[in-house]
């Protein structure tokens, strides 16, 4: 019945998804406690703790739910027609000629998932994922996700194999990079003015000579008009800072540029099972 609906769903125009998402965060929001506190606390955190910024989120997180099923089920060519722009896309043809394998970061900023689909169009890509906790979304995930020159990567040793594996051949790779870590996978630096543990992984790919590390930001545009795709090389290391820091300050600045369209309510600050204790 779910596959259903989302099928369903995947065939209403953008404009009417958006419609319905903005109706749908506000519902979160309002159903759960624990969703509004982390939406809330992230905001102020981060010094956006007005009622404009606040209500934007609501909407923006609501849209990007509602917008899943055109991304993931539609054809990936009518997927692709959706990017009205791509900021940046010297940076890539320039690696794909050096012959470089390319780590995309894509914060759960904006529509985060049509970079992967834009990309398979040219050029096979390797994404890592977590599985979901709902199993009903497994299929779902690996239809959405997995189609075409897509390849799914479990957040496990295997999974990082694969990365490693597909940068060696030249092809390109996609990490969540704002996303909390298993224990032993991160360090605790500050994300927002607060200690939030952060992953090593993309700084350890990207590390290597012969590849090049990249932020991947759709911007979603308002009315359902589409998106615009951002890709900028991550920021130089400043003296005395870690590669986590780095990557958290390149986040940071990110957001900043369109904080309605970060997905506030995550519980980045979380403590996995079996991390050192928060500084």
């Amino acid at each position: 019945m779910s596959r259903f609906l989302m099928s369903l769903a995947a065939r209403l125009p953008l404009p009417v998804l958006h419609a319905l998402g903005s109706a749908l965060g506000w519902a979160i929001y309002g159903l759960s406690p624990t969703y509004r506190r982390h939406l809330r606390e992230n905001l102020a955190a981060a010094g956006l703790g007005d009622a404009a910024t606040r209500r934007a989120a609501v909407a923006g997180a609501g849209r990007m739910l509602a917008e899943l099923p055109a991304i993931w089920l539609r054809p990936r060519a009518d997927v692709a027609a959706l990017v009205r722009r791509i900021d940046g896309r010297g940076v890539v043809d320039a690696a794909r000629a050096a012959g470089q394998g390319i780590v995309f970061l894509t914060p759960h900023l904006g529509c985060f998932e049509i970079a992967a689909k834009v990309a398979a169009g040219e050029f096979p890509i390797t994404v890592l994922y977590r599985a979901p906790k709902l199993a009903w979304l497994q299929p779902l995930i690996e239809r959405g996700r997995g189609e075409d020159r897509v390849r799914l990567a479990r957040a496990d040793v295997s999974g990082v194999r694969e990365l490693v594996a597909a940068l060696g051949r030249g092809e390109a790779v996609g990490i969540l990079p704002d996303q909390v870590p298993g224990a032993g996978e991160g360090e605790w630096v500050d994300y927002f003015g607060k200690p939030a543990y952060t992953m090593t992984l993309a700084s350890k790919l990207a590390a290597r000579p012969g590849r090049v590390c990249l932020l991947a930001f759709g911007e979603r545009l308002p009315r359902g008009e589409g998106y615009v795709l951002h890709l900028r090389p991550l920021p130089e290391r400043a003296p005395g800072e870690s590669e986590a820091r780095r990557l958290n300050r390149a986040l940071e600045a990110l957001i900043r540029e369109c904080p309605e369209q970060y997905l506030w309510g995550y519980n980045r600050y979380k403590r996995p099972r079996g991390a050192p204790p928060k500084p």
